[in-house]
């Protein structure tokens, strides 16, 4: 398996663009994306758990529960959140000016929005945007559109990877967003996963739930959950690669590809996380389930107190272990460990002998992890997670202005 530069368009058959419509006020910030496949594709998709979901959202649903699609049309600077008829209304319209590039039902273009909630669309602008973008749609486009689809990012994020399967090359590409409201329930972002491999919708469906489960679903920066988050999977079988079938060690591959590029732009976005310094891994083994092990993660890098030690280099391992003792998971403190990257700082409950400098170094480091072992049970997990700084702040104060 090889990683790449490129994005969405690096499997065969793939075109996107970018451009400024207006929706954002300055117009060096592209707002207007686009991603379509040259052959109709198997789409799969995961959507926020958030009962105040966009009108995107819940057109989307519909599409992944037929199965088909060409591509995706996204917005930024408006989630089309909390609007209302008129709002599924639009999303519909933007779906059909987005088919009007070819003979494509409407019904098979995804659509998706992020920024302000509460705000109708200048569909207007919408229209024109779209237009634009199904001028500009080339293999170069996905940098374009990796930058269209930002908010409070501060970076676009791409990935590619390819691997052979039978003599041939199989290629996946990603782009997400995602800087703030980042908090696992689903997966507090937008991403879009393409791929020129032949899966049928059968198998991609639960699959792409299952890898979300373990990279999309597994990072948090604020605890904050948005109406917008959308996870889409095309694949559009160009790559001339048998059908990929269940338990076969076709499929074994693709699944670890699909798992590496949701994991790599996962660590993304929580990098890229609002005001932050810090990347943190938290690993969790010894519990009873991988579940178990699952939800300590949670507590922990979605602890306040525990990002703002984050922040402050403090190698406060008391709060850790609080957190994971409010999980809401059993297990016996006696059998607690801690440790930052290699150096014990509880070992069977109790505090270990450390030198208190070398454990505040290992935090003064840009990444860094914390492993937690609760007993010796087989369950385990990893949870992504930022630091919480003055920055998250300002940022989120000032974000509608």
């Amino acid at each position: 398996m090889t990683s790449m530069e490129g994005g969405v368009t690096k499997p065969v058959g793939f075109k996107a663009s970018g451009v400024h419509a207006g929706l954002k006020k300055n117009p060096e910030n592209l707002d207007c994306a686009l991603v379509m496949s040259e052959q109709i594709c198997t789409v799969a998709g995961t959507f926020t758990k958030n009962v105040m979901k966009a009108a995107p959202v819940l057109w989307n649903m519909d599409v992944c529960e037929r199965g088909k699609s060409w591509g995706v049309f996204i917005n930024s600077g408006n989630a089309n959140a909390a609007t209302g008829k008129q709002g599924l209304s639009d999303v519909k319209d933007m779906a059909g000016f987005v088919a009007s590039c070819g003979p494509i039902y409407p019904n098979d273009i995804c659509i998706c929005s992020t920024g302000v909630i509460g705000v109708l669309l200048p569909m207007d602008k919408i229209e024109n945007g779209i237009d634009d973008c199904i001028d500009r749609l080339s293999e170069p486009g996905h940098s374009y559109a990796a930058k269209a689809i930002m908010t409070t990012d501060t970076v676009p994020k791409e990935r590619a990877i390819d691997y052979e399967m039978g003599g041939r090359t199989v290629t996946l590409g990603g782009m997400a967003k995602g800087s703030g409201m980042i908090s696992p329930n689903m997966a507090t972002m937008i991403s879009v996963i393409t791929t020129d491999a032949d899966i049928p919708h059968e198998l991609l469906k639960p699959l792409t739930k299952e890898i979300v489960e373990i990279s999309f679903n597994q990072i948090g920066v604020d605890n904050d959950m948005s109406t917008s988050d959308t996870v889409l999977v095309f694949a559009n079988g160009m790559s001339g690669t048998p059908e990929i079938q269940v338990d076969s060690p076709e499929y074994e591959q693709f699944k670890e590809a699909l798992t590496t590029i949701c994991q790599e732009l996962a660590k993304d976005i929580v990098k890229d996380g609002e005001g932050a310094t810090k990347f943190v891994e938290i690993s969790v083994t010894g519990a009873e389930t991988d579940e178990d092990a699952k939800t300590i993660t949670r507590a922990i890098g979605n602890s306040m107190l525990c990002k703002t030690a984050f922040f402050g280099q403090d190698p406060n391992w008391g709060r850790f272990a609080c957190a994971a003792g409010y999980s809401g998971v059993q297990f016996n403190p006696e059998e607690l460990s801690i440790a930052l990257d290699s150096i014990v700082l509880c070992q069977n409950g109790q505090v270990a002998q450390y030198k208190e400098k070398d454990a505040a170094a290992i935090m003064l480091q840009p990444e860094f992890t914390i492993h937690i072992s609760v007993g010796k049970g087989s369950g385990q997990a990893v949870f992504w997670t930022s630091d919480l700084s003055h920055d998250y702040v300002s940022i989120n104060a000032d974000y509608r202005s």
